[in-house]
């Protein structure tokens, strides 16, 4: 992918400077290079296989070792979690049950709101009955 790459290539520039960053500006550099690509269109990835998505979440992970300055084999979860950032199937997910809501509740762009429609039963279902 040409995405990994890119974001790939600007972790190892960010790393070459890191000793020179405090970790605020190693967040808000990380966050605004790479995490920021990750999350630009991400509701085109749904459905993919995770086989698809593991490098990005592989990217991520290298994010936030690299914004505490930690090696490489050190956990990422806690870290994550102390950035507020999202696992990146979970981000995909998130972004696409939002853009589906909107489209159907109001604030989304007239073509996608004219795209999904209310799905309405034929029959009265166990759960809809009053008697």
């Amino acid at each position: 992918m040409n995405l990994t790459r890119s974001c790939r290539y600007l972790l190892y520039n960010i790393r070459r400077i890191r000793p020179f960053l405090t970790r605020d500006s190693a967040h808000v550099l990380v966050q605004s290079l790479v995490i920021s690509r990750l999350d630009y269109c991400n509701s085109l990835l749904a459905g993919l296989p995770m086989q698809t998505i593991k490098p990005l979440q592989l990217i991520q992970n290298a994010a936030a070792q690299l914004v505490f300055n930690l090696p490489k084999f050190s956990l990422v979860t806690p870290l994550l979690r102390s950035l507020h950032w999202v696992h990146v199937a979970a981000c995909i997910r998130f972004n696409t049950l939002m853009l589906s809501y909107k489209a159907k509740n109001g604030p989304a762009p007239i073509y996608l709101m004219a795209t999904v429609k209310s799905r309405t039963v034929p029959r009265n279902l166990r759960g809809s009955s009053t008697a």
